[in-house]
């Protein structure tokens, strides 16, 4: 079937199957490999990505439910010069990964908290961010990161 969305804002149009989900197709078909694959229940969080702005898990998400919607990856982030978003620089200031599995995932389910709440406490940042698991860093420097970069985006809209 023919399935026509937003990727990372510009019109996508591509082939899915029934059965295929967002995940599959974004890496599979569309070679985006930033959304990772792990736990495929909607537990781990590293398949996030932004639906319309909400973050969900592509790797339960029917790509066909995406049809006529906005979906952000994580290479739709940075600025067509390479600039990076600030969380994404946010992450590498405070060291916010080791491997990186869960980072991609992360970076967008901050986005979506911070374009919600811009300027979140400690404990919801941790609320927010309950549905991420990272099995390298700990969490104290993913809350500095997604901190830091509610400073920047504070900043540059004031």
């Amino acid at each position: 079937m023919k399935l026509t969305f937003q990727l990372n804002g510009r019109p996508m149009e591509t082939e899915c199957e029934p059965q295929e989900t967002l995940a599959e197709i974004l890496r599979e078909r569309l070679n985006l490999t930033g959304t990772k694959v792990s736990c495929e229940v909607q537990v781990c969080g590293a398949c996030t990505v932004l639906v319309d702005g909400l973050p969900v898990s592509s790797c339960t998400t029917l790509a066909y439910e995406v049809r006529d919607k906005n979906v952000l990856t994580v290479e739709g982030l940075a600025r067509p010069d390479g600039t990076l978003h600030p969380i994404q620089q946010a992450f590498i200031d405070e060291f916010a990964f080791q491997c990186g599995f869960c980072t991609p995932g992360m970076i967008l389910a901050a986005k979506a908290l911070l374009e919600e709440n811009p300027k979140p406490t400690e404990a919801e940042i941790i609320h927010f961010m309950d549905g991420n698991i990272c099995r390298c860093t700990g969490y104290v420097p993913i809350v500095r990161a997604i901190q830091k970069a509610a400073g920047t985006m504070a900043k540059k809209q004031g």
